[in-house]
C-alpha cells in the first residue's frame, strides 16, 4: 500500500525553547542552549557543560498526577507528543485501534537507575519504589502517551542509540505504508545528563573537554574536540494523505522517504569510509523518488567530534557530488539530544522548507579543510527549498536518514 505520508503535527521540548515556535525562533536567531551543568555535581568530572532543558514545569504542562509517575525523559516526550497532537487536531480516541505510537530513546531511564542505586548505596537500605521499573523502562514513555490519549494501535520503542528518533519516524512510516495504522505519533525522548553517563562518554573521549559554553560544541570547526550532551523531546504526527484529507487536517509537509542501516563495523566508531552513511542517504533518496539535486538543505548529524564530522562530510560529498547543498548542524545550539534530536532536527527541516530559512551551525570560527561543505556558519540564511534531509547516526554503526518536502 504505497500511501503518501504527511505531517500534521509537531512538538518540541529543547534546550533553546519549549514548543515548536520557541525552538525554531531561537534556532534561527542563533541562540545557544549550552551552559554549565546545573542538574548534577560536576566537581569530580572533566565535563562541565551541557545543553539542559530550562524552565520546564512538569506540573503545568502534564496532566495531574503524571509528573509523580514519570521521570524527565518521559515528561519531555509526553509534552512534545501533547503539542503535536494538539497541533494536528487528531483525536486518537475516535479510532483508537487505527492510531499508534513509536518512540525512540538512546538511554531511556538510565539517570533514574543511577540515582536509585546511589540512594541504596548511601543509605545501605534496599528500599526501592514500586515505580522504579516503570520509570526506568523506555517503552513506558510511549505507554503514557497511549494511555492518556486513548491510543490502542501499534506501539514500538526503538533504542538505536543516536539514530533512535529518526528510526522512530522510519518505523512509523513503515507501519502506515503497510496499512497497520492510519495515523502515528512518532516521539523522541532523552534525559541522561548524569555523572555516570558523562564519565563513561568522557572516558571514551567522545565528549568535549572544553568548559567554555561558547566553543565547546563547534561542528565542522577545525578545533572541535567532541560533542556536548543535550536533552529534550520531539514528536511528529504522521498520517496517510487520505486519512488527513478525510478529516480536513492542515498538512505541514510530506514525509518523502526514510532509510535505516548499519555499518557492521565497530561499536562506537563510524566506518572510516562512511559506507553506511552513504548507503543510508542513497536509500532515502531512492525511496523518496528524488535525485541528489532535489535536496536543498541537509541537517547533518554533525556532533562536533573530529572523526565523525569529517566522515559525514566526505559521505555527503560522495552522495551529492561536486555541488552538495548547504548543510548545518543544529547541535551547536541544542547539544546532542540523542533520541530526541533525531526528531527535533527533522522539525528543523520541516520549518526550513516552510519558511525558506536555513538554520546555522553555531560556533564555527576556523573552517576545517576536511569538512569543506557550506555549513551555514553562525547566521541563518534565506533560501527557498522544496526538500530537506536529516541525518542521525549512532553507536553500533546505526544510520538513519529522513527526507521531508513541501506539500503541494
Amino acid at each position: 500500500m504505497d500511501q503518501i505520508i504527511v505531517i500534521t503535527g509537531m512538538g518540541a521540548v529543547t534546550p533553546i525553547g519549549i514548543g515548536v515556535e520557541a525552538f525554531w525562533n531561537n534556532l534561527i536567531a542563533g541562540v545557544s542552549g549550552i551552559a554549565p551543568i546545573a542538574q548534577c555535581d560536576t566537581s569530580a568530572l572533566t565535563v562541565k557543560v551541557a545543553a539542559e532543558v530550562k524552565g520546564f514545569d512538569a506540573a503545568a504542562l502534564l496532566p495531574k498526577g503524571l509528573p509523580r509517575e514519570t521521570v524527565p525523559f518521559m515528561q519531555f516526550g509526553y509534552a512534545a507528543a501533547q503539542e503535536a497532537l494538539a497541533m494536528s487536531g487528531l483525536d486518537p480516541a475516535a479510532e483508537p485501534r487505527r492510531v499508534g505510537v513509536t518512540l525512540g530513546t538512546a538511554l531511556a531511564g538510565v539517570t533514574h537507575i543511577a540515582e536509585t542505586q546511589h540512594e541504596v548505596d548511601e543509605t545501605g537500605k534496599l528500599r526501592v519504589s514500586p515505580r522504579f521499573v516503570p520509570k526506568a523502562l523506555g517503552n513506558i514513555a510511549a505507554a503514557q502517551v497511549a494511555i492518556r490519549f486513548g491510543i490502542q494501535g501499534p506501539s514500538f520503542t526503538v533504542q538505536t542509540a543516536c539514530s533512535s528518533g529518526g528510526d522512530a519516524i522510519g518505523l512509523a512510516t513503515m507501519l502506515l505504508k503497510a496499512g497497520e495504522a492510519d495515523a502515528m505519533v512518532a516521539v523522541g525522548a532523552e534525559s541522561s545528563i548524569c555523572p555516570v553517563v558523562l564519565a563513561g562518554l568522557a572516558s571514551a573521549r567522545a565528549l568535549s573537554r572544553n568548559d567554555d559554553p561558547e566553543t565547546a560544541c563547534r561542528p565542522f570547526d577545525l578545533h572541535r574536540d567532541g560533542f556536548v550532551m543535550g536533552e529534550g523531546g520531539g514528536a511528529l504526527v504522521l498520517e496517510t494523505l487520505s486519512h488527513a484529507q478525510a478529516r480536513g487536517a492542515k498538512i505541514l509537509g510530506v514525509l518523502c522517504g526514510t532509510a535505516n542501516n548499519t555499518d557492521g563495523h565497530h561499536v562506537t566508531a563510524p566506518h572510516p569510509d562512511g559506507i553506511g552513511a552513504i548507503a543510508c542517504m542513497e536509500d532515502a533518496l531512492r525511496r523518496a523518488g528524488l535525485s541528489p539535486a532535489d535536496i536543498g538543505y541537509i541537517n547533518t548529524h554533525g556532533t562536533s567530534t573530529p572523526m565523525g564530522d569529517a566522515i559525514e562530510a566526505a559521505a555527503v560529498k560522495k552522495v551529492f557530488g561536486g555541488n552538495p547543498p548547504p548543510v548545518s548542524s543544529t547541535k551547536g545550539a541544542t547539544g546532542h539530544m540523542m533520541g530526541a534530536g533525531g526528531i527535533t532536527e527533522v522539525i528543523a527541516c520541516i520549518k526550513a522548507v516552510e519558511t525558506g530559512i536555513l538554520p546555522p551551525t553555531l560556533h564555527v570560527a576556523t573552517p576545517d579543510p576536511a569538512c569543506d561543505l557550506d555549513v551555514i556558519p553562525n547566521e541563518a540564511r534565506k533560501s527557498t527549498i522544496r526538500y530537506a534531509m536529516s541525518n542521525a547516526f549512532g553507536f553500533g554503526g546505526q544510520n538513519s536518514s529522513v527526507i521531508v518536502g513541501r506539500y503541494e
